[in-house]
């Protein structure tokens, strides 16, 4: 089934030098494509709609500084099973419980700063997309 999502390349990818590394990692999957791809430092205001569920948290302001802190690259990526494809290349969270192989096993060092967003839904790939790309919704 055909699916588009959100992907982010957060600061800590474009900063270390890794964004085209993970976007080629994108490519080589049979069936993905780039449907839209911006280079961009967000500003809070978008960054706060995209967060809004963790609002009130301990990491909520660190992670808004973070995410505006350089340039990003946003993207909707498109393809077969896309969504949770997308989702075990970035691999878990917390890059200590990464696998091998993934983005953030790879790459990423803590937490907060993992490289990578990749929507977890069909549905928040919607949401998403709408408000880092209103013309592509």
């Amino acid at each position: 089934m055909s699916q588009r999502t959100l992907v982010l390349l957060k600061p800590d990818a474009v900063q270390r030098g890794l964004a085209g590394e993970i976007i080629s990692r994108i490519e080589r999957k049979a069936g993905w494509r780039f449907a839209a791809m911006e280079l961009r430092t967000f500003d809070r205001a978008t960054l706060e709609q995209h967060y809004a569920e963790h609002v009130g948290r301990d990491f909520y302001e660190p992670l808004l500084a973070f995410m505006t802190s350089g340039p990003s690259i946003a993207l909707i990526v498109e393809g077969e099973n896309v969504v949770p494809g997308i989702r075990a290349l970035a691999g878990a969270t917390d890059p200590l419980a990464a696998g091998a192989g993934t983005i953030r096993g790879d790459y990423a060092t803590i937490t907060r700063e993992n490289l990578i967003h990749a929507s977890d839904s069909a549905e928040s790939a919607e949401r998403e997309i709408k408000i880092f790309f209103p013309a592509q919704a």
